[in-house]
């Protein structure tokens, strides 16, 4: 269980920062503009949340009985998927490049 937990943490980290770093629409269309437009890139995070959180379900599925959550469950786990994309964040829109 110990490592399921650890897969997931990192799945998730991996999971919210790909929008920020990946300049395609969703992994695969290259952008008519060029760059991709922070519009897609929240879409891509609450897409990618929804994913993580279908892959957790199938981890707790293989552990026993899925335990029913309340929705405070689920807002404890978007704010902390925010808090995972804060990294990538930071990286696209605010890190300020030397010479640029």
């Amino acid at each position: 269980m110990n490592f399921s937990t650890t897969l997931l943490l990192i799945l998730a980290f991996v999971a919210a920062n790909l929008p920020f770093l990946v300049e395609r629409i969703f992994f695969v269309i290259q952008p008519k503009a060029g760059d991709k437009n922070i519009a897609w890139r929240l879409l891509e995070l609450i897409v990618m949340f929804f994913v993580v959180g279908g892959i957790a379900l199938l981890l707790e599925s293989k552990l026993g009985t899925i335990h029913p959550q309340n929705w405070e469950f689920y807002a404890v786990n978007a704010a902390l998927f925010v808090v995972f994309a804060y990294p990538g964040f930071v990286y696209r829109y605010l890190w300020r490049r030397r010479g640029g």
